[in-house]
């Protein structure tokens, strides 16, 4: 098992990058998600906006992984559960593969917070916990899928940015998330 986190901070408040992470894909930056279908979203007594989706991911695996994993198989689902909180000014999103969950298990955890010193800025916490199960070198793949997350994470990050700045650039707003 492998445990990854980083941090990352946003120059712009709370509730426009929210309403970008919402909009995330598709983006030029994450091309590997050809795919999201939302399964559920409704508003609770407290009005926190909860969403199920479904992500599908084309990855593209390296020979030597998919030799060791014994698959060719590289279209994986992942089933992403968010709430949005905007009285507390929080969003947690969790999100778990549900492909290959008999070798590889990635479960993730994303936190978007205004940050406590300056309500301009946003926080976005990221945890996940690896786990390649049943195969000669899991440990090397965790690492290796860890190094992986960290440079799915910047590209996210860059999408989100990106998402916010063609909104700006273009005058166009970014829509209400409810």
């Amino acid at each position: 098992m492998k445990i990854w986190s980083t941090e990352h901070v946003f120059s712009y408040p709370w509730e426009t990058v929210i309403k970008a992470a919402m909009r995330k894909y598709p983006n030029p930056m994450n091309p590997n998600v050809v795919g999201v279908d939302v399964l559920d979203r409704s508003l609770d007594a407290e009005g926190r906006l909860h969403s199920h989706r479904l992500l599908s991911t084309e990855w593209g695996l390296p020979g030597i992984v998919r030799a060791i994993l014994g698959t060719n198989h590289t279209q994986t689902y992942v089933k992403e559960h968010s709430i949005v909180d905007p009285e507390e000014k929080k969003m947690e999103l969790c999100s778990t593969n549900i492909t290959l969950t008999n070798l590889i298990s990635v479960d993730e955890r994303l936190l978007y917070r205004p940050h406590p010193d300056n309500p301009d800025v946003t926080v976005l916490t990221q945890e996940a916990i690896i786990t390649v199960k049943g195969v000669s070198l899991s440990s090397y793949l965790e690492g290796m899928m860890a190094r992986r997350m960290s440079a799915n994470a910047r590209k996210g990050w860059d999408a989100i940015e990106w998402i916010i700045q063609n909104s700006e650039r273009e005058n166009v707003p970014l829509c209400d998330i409810y």
